[in-house]
Protein backbone atom coordinates (compact mmCIF):
# COMPACT_ATOMS: atom_id res chain seq x y z
CA UNK A 1 0.00 0.00 0.00
CA UNK A 2 1.31 3.42 -0.95
CA UNK A 3 2.20 5.54 2.08
CA UNK A 4 0.46 8.90 2.40
CA UNK A 5 1.75 12.09 0.87
CA UNK A 6 2.64 14.83 3.34
CA UNK A 7 2.27 18.57 2.83
CA UNK A 8 3.65 20.86 5.52
CA UNK A 9 2.54 24.50 5.18
CA UNK A 10 4.45 26.81 7.49
CA UNK A 11 3.44 30.43 8.00
CA UNK A 12 5.99 32.92 9.32
CA UNK A 13 5.13 35.01 12.42
CA UNK A 14 1.42 34.23 12.23
CA UNK A 15 -0.24 34.80 15.59
CA UNK A 16 -2.71 32.58 17.41
CA UNK A 17 -5.47 35.09 16.66
CA UNK A 18 -4.72 35.78 12.98
CA UNK A 19 -7.13 33.31 11.34
CA UNK A 20 -10.89 33.20 11.06
CA UNK A 21 -11.03 29.72 12.60
CA UNK A 22 -9.18 31.13 15.63
CA UNK A 23 -11.57 34.02 16.09
CA UNK A 24 -10.30 36.73 13.73
CA UNK A 25 -13.17 38.64 12.10
CA UNK A 26 -11.09 41.18 10.17
CA UNK A 27 -8.98 38.89 7.98
CA UNK A 28 -10.76 36.53 5.56
CA UNK A 29 -9.20 33.05 5.48
CA UNK A 30 -11.86 30.72 4.01
CA UNK A 31 -9.42 28.16 2.63
CA UNK A 32 -7.41 27.71 5.83
CA UNK A 33 -10.67 27.74 7.79
CA UNK A 34 -11.80 25.01 5.40
CA UNK A 35 -8.87 22.85 6.48
CA UNK A 36 -10.12 23.18 10.05
CA UNK A 37 -13.68 22.33 9.02
CA UNK A 38 -12.46 19.23 7.21
CA UNK A 39 -9.87 18.25 9.82
CA UNK A 40 -8.47 18.82 13.29
CA UNK A 41 -7.80 22.20 14.88
CA UNK A 42 -5.17 22.37 17.62
CA UNK A 43 -5.78 24.79 20.48
CA UNK A 44 -2.53 24.00 22.34
CA UNK A 45 0.09 23.66 19.59
CA UNK A 46 3.48 25.33 19.97
CA UNK A 47 6.43 26.32 17.84
CA UNK A 48 9.72 25.10 19.29
CA UNK A 49 11.22 28.55 19.00
CA UNK A 50 9.77 31.99 19.46
CA UNK A 51 11.70 33.18 16.38
CA UNK A 52 12.29 31.78 12.91
CA UNK A 53 15.47 29.68 12.63
CA UNK A 54 15.09 27.64 15.85
CA UNK A 55 11.59 26.45 14.98
CA UNK A 56 12.77 25.39 11.52
CA UNK A 57 15.72 23.48 12.94
CA UNK A 58 13.41 21.62 15.33
CA UNK A 59 10.92 20.84 12.57
CA UNK A 60 13.67 19.51 10.30
CA UNK A 61 15.40 17.38 12.94
CA UNK A 62 12.61 16.34 15.31
CA UNK A 63 14.77 17.51 18.21
CA UNK A 64 15.09 20.55 20.38
CA UNK A 65 16.94 23.11 18.28
CA UNK A 66 19.55 23.59 21.00
CA UNK A 67 20.98 20.19 20.11
CA UNK A 68 22.17 21.41 16.72
CA UNK A 69 23.21 24.88 17.87
CA UNK A 70 20.44 26.81 16.11
CA UNK A 71 18.95 28.52 19.14
CA UNK A 72 18.86 32.03 17.71
CA UNK A 73 18.16 33.68 14.38
CA UNK A 74 20.68 32.96 11.63
CA UNK A 75 20.96 36.62 10.66
CA UNK A 76 21.84 38.14 7.31
CA UNK A 77 24.22 40.59 8.99
CA UNK A 78 26.23 38.28 11.26
CA UNK A 79 25.80 34.63 10.28
CA UNK A 80 26.37 34.31 6.55
CA UNK A 81 29.08 31.66 7.05
CA UNK A 82 27.26 29.39 9.54
CA UNK A 83 24.33 27.02 9.31
CA UNK A 84 22.85 23.69 10.31
CA UNK A 85 25.47 20.95 10.04
CA UNK A 86 25.08 18.48 7.17
CA UNK A 87 25.41 15.65 9.68
CA UNK A 88 21.94 16.47 11.06
CA UNK A 89 19.33 13.82 10.24
CA UNK A 90 16.38 15.67 8.69
CA UNK A 91 12.89 14.48 7.87
CA UNK A 92 13.79 14.86 4.18
CA UNK A 93 16.64 12.38 4.60
CA UNK A 94 14.45 10.01 6.56
CA UNK A 95 11.55 10.02 4.11
CA UNK A 96 13.85 9.38 1.17
CA UNK A 97 14.59 6.01 2.78
CA UNK A 98 10.90 5.19 2.27
CA UNK A 99 10.97 6.25 -1.39
CA UNK A 100 9.53 9.73 -0.96
CA UNK A 101 10.23 12.61 -3.31
CA UNK A 102 10.96 15.73 -1.28
CA UNK A 103 10.77 19.43 -2.03
CA UNK A 104 11.04 22.73 -0.18
CA UNK A 105 9.62 25.89 -1.67
CA UNK A 106 9.98 29.14 0.23
CA UNK A 107 12.08 30.09 3.24
CA UNK A 108 15.06 28.07 4.48
CA UNK A 109 16.83 30.26 7.10
CA UNK A 110 19.20 27.56 8.30
CA UNK A 111 22.33 28.69 6.47
CA UNK A 112 23.21 31.17 3.72
CA UNK A 113 26.22 29.46 2.18
CA UNK A 114 25.66 26.89 -0.58
CA UNK A 115 27.10 24.17 1.64
CA UNK A 116 24.04 24.48 3.90
CA UNK A 117 21.48 24.57 1.06
CA UNK A 118 18.32 22.45 1.44
CA UNK A 119 19.46 20.09 -1.34
CA UNK A 120 22.42 19.23 0.92
CA UNK A 121 19.96 18.29 3.68
CA UNK A 122 17.90 15.73 1.78
CA UNK A 123 15.54 17.77 -0.37
CA UNK A 124 15.35 16.78 -4.03
CA UNK A 125 14.28 20.26 -5.05
CA UNK A 126 14.45 23.78 -3.61
CA UNK A 127 13.07 27.05 -4.90
CA UNK A 128 13.08 30.02 -2.59
CA UNK A 129 15.25 32.12 -0.31
CA UNK A 130 17.76 31.27 2.40
CA UNK A 131 17.52 34.42 4.57
CA UNK A 132 15.04 35.52 7.19
CA UNK A 133 13.03 37.70 4.84
CA UNK A 134 13.15 39.20 1.36
CA UNK A 135 11.36 41.96 -0.49
CA UNK A 136 8.28 40.06 -1.66
CA UNK A 137 8.79 41.35 -5.22
CA UNK A 138 12.54 41.86 -5.78
CA UNK A 139 13.68 39.05 -3.43
CA UNK A 140 16.42 41.20 -1.90
CA UNK A 141 17.25 40.20 1.67
CA UNK A 142 17.57 42.36 4.78
CA UNK A 143 21.25 42.98 4.06
CA UNK A 144 20.58 44.13 0.49
CA UNK A 145 21.68 40.84 -1.13
CA UNK A 146 19.86 39.02 -3.93
CA UNK A 147 18.25 35.89 -2.50
CA UNK A 148 16.21 33.62 -4.77
CA UNK A 149 17.52 30.14 -5.48
CA UNK A 150 16.97 27.11 -7.69
CA UNK A 151 18.59 24.35 -5.66
CA UNK A 152 22.10 25.58 -4.77
CA UNK A 153 22.32 28.25 -7.47
CA UNK A 154 21.07 31.82 -7.47
CA UNK A 155 18.18 32.08 -9.93
CA UNK A 156 16.46 35.52 -9.93
CA UNK A 157 12.79 35.31 -10.80
CA UNK A 158 9.89 37.75 -11.06
CA UNK A 159 6.85 37.31 -8.88
CA UNK A 160 5.31 37.85 -5.46
CA UNK A 161 6.95 35.45 -3.03
CA UNK A 162 3.69 33.95 -1.76
CA UNK A 163 2.48 33.30 -5.30
CA UNK A 164 5.78 31.72 -6.35
CA UNK A 165 5.75 29.33 -3.39
CA UNK A 166 2.21 28.31 -4.29
CA UNK A 167 3.01 27.95 -7.99
CA UNK A 168 5.92 25.61 -7.39
CA UNK A 169 3.94 23.64 -4.84
CA UNK A 170 1.10 23.07 -7.30
CA UNK A 171 3.55 22.09 -10.03
CA UNK A 172 5.27 19.61 -7.72
CA UNK A 173 1.95 17.99 -6.76
CA UNK A 174 0.86 17.66 -10.37
CA UNK A 175 4.21 16.15 -11.32
CA UNK A 176 4.19 13.49 -8.60
CA UNK A 177 0.83 11.81 -8.86
CA UNK A 178 2.47 8.38 -8.90
CA UNK A 179 5.13 8.90 -6.24
CA UNK A 180 4.79 9.35 -2.50
CA UNK A 181 6.01 12.85 -1.72
CA UNK A 182 6.71 15.26 1.09
CA UNK A 183 6.15 18.89 0.15
CA UNK A 184 7.33 21.58 2.57
CA UNK A 185 5.84 24.98 1.72
CA UNK A 186 7.65 27.48 3.94
CA UNK A 187 5.88 30.76 3.32
CA UNK A 188 7.37 34.16 4.10
CA UNK A 189 3.93 35.49 4.98
CA UNK A 190 3.09 37.36 7.16
CA UNK A 191 6.70 38.24 8.15
CA UNK A 192 7.76 41.79 7.33
CA UNK A 193 8.30 43.61 5.00
CA UNK A 194 4.60 44.42 5.10
CA UNK A 195 3.95 44.29 1.40
CA UNK A 196 0.77 43.24 -0.37
CA UNK A 197 0.58 41.42 -3.71
CA UNK A 198 0.00 44.65 -5.65
CA UNK A 199 2.75 46.66 -3.95
CA UNK A 200 5.92 47.41 -5.94
CA UNK A 201 9.41 46.31 -4.97
CA UNK A 202 11.33 48.71 -2.73
CA UNK A 203 14.60 46.91 -1.97
CA UNK A 204 17.41 46.95 -4.52
CA UNK A 205 20.88 45.33 -4.29
CA UNK A 206 22.80 47.08 -1.53
CA UNK A 207 19.75 49.06 -0.41
CA UNK A 208 17.48 47.10 1.95
CA UNK A 209 15.87 50.06 3.74
CA UNK A 210 13.27 50.48 5.05
CA UNK A 211 13.57 46.95 6.43
CA UNK A 212 9.88 46.55 7.28
CA UNK A 213 8.67 48.17 4.08
CA UNK A 214 7.48 51.67 3.19
CA UNK A 215 3.75 51.20 3.82
CA UNK A 216 2.38 53.12 6.77
CA UNK A 217 -0.94 51.23 6.80
CA UNK A 218 0.67 48.03 8.02
CA UNK A 219 -2.54 46.50 9.34
CA UNK A 220 -4.07 46.74 5.85
CA UNK A 221 -0.93 45.30 4.27
CA UNK A 222 -0.94 42.46 6.81
CA UNK A 223 -4.53 41.61 5.88
CA UNK A 224 -3.66 41.56 2.17
CA UNK A 225 -0.66 39.32 2.82
CA UNK A 226 -2.55 36.70 4.84
CA UNK A 227 -5.44 36.68 2.40
CA UNK A 228 -2.96 36.04 -0.44
CA UNK A 229 -1.53 33.15 1.55
CA UNK A 230 -5.03 31.81 2.11
CA UNK A 231 -5.68 31.90 -1.63
CA UNK A 232 -2.47 29.93 -2.13
CA UNK A 233 -3.58 27.28 0.34
CA UNK A 234 -6.79 26.96 -1.66
CA UNK A 235 -4.82 26.44 -4.87
CA UNK A 236 -2.73 23.71 -3.25
CA UNK A 237 -5.83 21.89 -2.02
CA UNK A 238 -7.45 22.12 -5.45
CA UNK A 239 -4.28 20.67 -7.00
CA UNK A 240 -4.55 17.71 -4.63
CA UNK A 241 -8.21 17.29 -5.64
CA UNK A 242 -7.43 17.46 -9.38
CA UNK A 243 -4.67 14.90 -8.96
CA UNK A 244 -6.88 12.51 -7.00
CA UNK A 245 -4.54 12.72 -4.01
CA UNK A 246 -6.61 14.49 -1.38
CA UNK A 247 -7.64 11.37 0.55
CA UNK A 248 -4.08 10.04 0.65
CA UNK A 249 -2.44 13.28 1.77
CA UNK A 250 -1.91 14.69 5.23
CA UNK A 251 -1.83 18.49 5.12
CA UNK A 252 -0.48 20.15 8.25
CA UNK A 253 -0.54 23.93 8.68
CA UNK A 254 1.13 25.89 11.48
CA UNK A 255 3.22 28.98 12.24
CA UNK A 256 6.89 29.22 13.22
CA UNK A 257 6.28 31.71 16.07
CA UNK A 258 3.84 34.15 17.54
CA UNK A 259 3.06 37.46 15.83
CA UNK A 260 5.19 40.50 15.17
CA UNK A 261 4.06 43.91 13.98
CA UNK A 262 0.29 44.13 13.49
CA UNK A 263 -0.42 40.44 14.13
CA UNK A 264 -2.71 39.14 16.89
CA UNK A 265 -1.75 36.76 19.71
CA UNK A 266 -5.44 36.14 20.36
CA UNK A 267 -5.39 37.53 23.89
CA UNK A 268 -2.30 35.59 24.95
CA UNK A 269 0.56 37.29 26.76
CA UNK A 270 3.68 38.07 24.74
CA UNK A 271 4.59 38.06 21.07
CA UNK A 272 7.35 36.82 18.79
CA UNK A 273 10.63 36.44 20.66
CA UNK A 274 8.93 35.76 24.00
CA UNK A 275 8.56 32.53 25.97
CA UNK A 276 5.10 33.67 27.07
CA UNK A 277 2.26 31.81 25.34
CA UNK A 278 1.83 34.53 22.73
CA UNK A 279 5.38 33.90 21.54
CA UNK A 280 4.97 30.22 20.74
CA UNK A 281 1.34 29.04 20.97
CA UNK A 282 0.34 29.13 17.32
CA UNK A 283 -2.50 28.12 15.01
CA UNK A 284 -2.16 24.55 13.78
CA UNK A 285 -4.46 22.41 11.64
CA UNK A 286 -4.25 18.82 10.37
CA UNK A 287 -6.40 17.76 7.42
CA UNK A 288 -6.56 14.21 6.05
CA UNK A 289 -10.00 13.13 4.80
CA UNK A 290 -10.99 9.70 5.97
CA UNK A 291 -8.23 9.50 8.57
CA UNK A 292 -8.57 12.71 10.59
CA UNK A 293 -12.13 13.39 11.66
CA UNK A 294 -13.79 16.52 10.25
CA UNK A 295 -14.42 19.55 12.47
CA UNK A 296 -12.51 17.98 15.35
CA UNK A 297 -10.48 19.80 17.96
CA UNK A 298 -7.72 18.83 20.35
CA UNK A 299 -6.25 20.59 23.36
CA UNK A 300 -3.42 18.06 23.73
CA UNK A 301 -0.12 20.00 23.92
CA UNK A 302 2.10 19.41 20.89
CA UNK A 303 5.13 21.01 19.24
CA UNK A 304 6.61 21.49 15.79
CA UNK A 305 9.32 18.90 16.46
CA UNK A 306 6.56 16.26 16.75
CA UNK A 307 5.94 16.37 13.00
CA UNK A 308 9.18 14.52 12.15
CA UNK A 309 8.32 11.32 14.11
CA UNK A 310 4.73 11.65 12.88
CA UNK A 311 5.92 11.60 9.28
CA UNK A 312 8.22 8.65 9.93
CA UNK A 313 5.40 6.61 11.45
CA UNK A 314 3.04 7.37 8.57
CA UNK A 315 5.77 6.36 6.12
CA UNK A 316 6.23 3.04 7.93
CA UNK A 317 9.64 3.92 9.37
CA UNK A 318 10.85 3.52 12.92
CA UNK A 319 12.44 6.56 14.57
CA UNK A 320 16.24 6.44 14.50
CA UNK A 321 18.10 5.17 17.54
CA UNK A 322 20.76 7.80 16.84
CA UNK A 323 20.15 10.67 17.04
CA UNK A 324 17.36 10.30 19.57
CA UNK A 325 14.34 12.36 18.62
CA UNK A 326 12.76 14.62 21.21
CA UNK A 327 9.47 14.83 19.34
CA UNK A 328 6.76 12.19 19.57
CA UNK A 329 4.44 10.96 16.84
CA UNK A 330 1.05 12.63 16.68
CA UNK A 331 -0.37 9.84 14.48
CA UNK A 332 -2.44 8.27 17.30
CA UNK A 333 -3.92 11.68 18.12
CA UNK A 334 -4.69 12.49 14.50
CA UNK A 335 -6.30 9.17 13.61
CA UNK A 336 -7.85 8.34 16.97
CA UNK A 337 -5.91 5.09 17.04
CA UNK A 338 -4.49 5.63 20.51
CA UNK A 339 -3.81 8.03 23.32
CA UNK A 340 -0.88 10.36 23.87
CA UNK A 341 1.20 10.31 27.03
CA UNK A 342 2.02 13.53 28.83
CA UNK A 343 5.56 14.91 28.84
CA UNK A 344 7.38 18.03 29.87
CA UNK A 345 7.86 20.68 27.17
CA UNK A 346 10.60 23.31 27.15
CA UNK A 347 11.43 26.64 25.56
CA UNK A 348 14.47 28.89 25.66
CA UNK A 349 14.76 32.09 23.67
CA UNK A 350 17.30 34.79 24.47
CA UNK A 351 17.32 35.19 28.25
CA UNK A 352 13.84 33.76 28.69
CA UNK A 353 13.02 30.11 29.31
CA UNK A 354 9.99 28.06 30.27
CA UNK A 355 8.81 24.54 31.10
CA UNK A 356 5.33 23.08 30.75
CA UNK A 357 4.03 20.08 32.73
CA UNK A 358 0.37 19.37 32.23
CA UNK A 359 -1.46 22.62 32.92
CA UNK A 360 1.48 24.08 34.88
CA UNK A 361 3.92 26.45 33.21
CA UNK A 362 6.99 27.93 34.82
CA UNK A 363 8.48 31.02 33.16
CA UNK A 364 11.92 32.39 33.95
CA UNK A 365 12.42 35.82 32.43
CA UNK A 366 15.17 38.43 32.84
CA UNK A 367 14.33 41.00 35.49
CA UNK A 368 17.14 43.54 35.49
CA UNK A 369 19.64 41.81 33.23
CA UNK A 370 21.30 38.45 32.54
CA UNK A 371 22.45 38.06 36.15
CA UNK A 372 19.00 38.17 37.72
CA UNK A 373 15.76 36.49 36.80
CA UNK A 374 12.10 36.51 37.66
CA UNK A 375 10.44 33.11 38.13
CA UNK A 376 6.67 32.86 37.74
CA UNK A 377 4.21 29.96 37.76
CA UNK A 378 0.87 29.76 35.97
CA UNK A 379 -1.99 27.29 35.68
CA UNK A 380 -2.87 27.50 32.00
CA UNK A 381 -6.13 25.62 32.47
CA UNK A 382 -7.60 28.65 34.25
CA UNK A 383 -5.13 31.33 33.20
CA UNK A 384 -4.02 30.90 29.57
CA UNK A 385 -3.18 34.62 29.43
CA UNK A 386 -0.56 34.12 32.17
CA UNK A 387 -1.90 37.01 34.20
CA UNK A 388 -1.71 35.56 37.71
CA UNK A 389 1.62 34.38 39.09
CA UNK A 390 1.04 31.69 41.73
CA UNK A 391 4.65 30.64 42.34
CA UNK A 392 4.41 31.88 45.93
CA UNK A 393 1.41 29.70 46.72
CA UNK A 394 2.74 26.58 44.96
CA UNK A 395 6.36 26.29 46.11
CA UNK A 396 6.61 22.52 45.58
CA UNK A 397 5.52 22.68 41.94
CA UNK A 398 7.72 25.70 41.36
CA UNK A 399 10.74 23.86 42.73
CA UNK A 400 10.00 20.67 40.77
CA UNK A 401 9.65 22.55 37.48
CA UNK A 402 12.75 24.62 38.19
CA UNK A 403 14.75 21.42 38.61
CA UNK A 404 13.26 19.95 35.43
CA UNK A 405 14.19 23.06 33.47
CA UNK A 406 17.72 23.00 34.84
CA UNK A 407 18.15 19.33 33.91
CA UNK A 408 16.82 19.94 30.40
CA UNK A 409 19.21 22.83 29.85
CA UNK A 410 22.15 20.68 30.87
CA UNK A 411 20.98 17.88 28.57
CA UNK A 412 20.38 19.84 25.38
CA UNK A 413 23.32 22.21 25.76
CA UNK A 414 26.10 19.74 26.45
CA UNK A 415 28.86 20.38 23.94
CA UNK A 416 26.67 22.59 21.71
CA UNK A 417 27.86 25.90 20.34
CA UNK A 418 25.25 28.66 20.42
CA UNK A 419 24.96 31.28 17.70
CA UNK A 420 26.22 34.69 18.81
Amino acid sequence: MRPPNIVIILADDMGYGDLGCYGNTMIKTPNIDGLASAGMRFTDFHSNGAVCSPTRAALLTGRYQQRCGIEGVVTAANHRDVGMALSEYTFAKGLKEAGYQTALFGKWHLGYDRQFNPVRHGFDEFRGFVSGNVDYQSHIDQAGVEDWWFDASLAPEDGYTTDLVTRYGVRFIEGHREDPFCLYLAHECPHYPYQGPDDPAFRTPGHPEPVQGPREDRAAAYKEMIEALDQGVGEVMRALDRSGLRENTLVFFFSDSGPAGPGSAGGLRGRKGSVWEGGHRVPAIACWPGRVGPATETDHPAMGMDLFPTMLELAGLAPPETPRLDGVSLAPLLTGAGSMTERDLFWRCGNGKAVRRGDWKLVVSPEDGPSSANTELFNLAVDPAEANDIAGSEPTITEELSRALEAWEADVSAGVRRLT
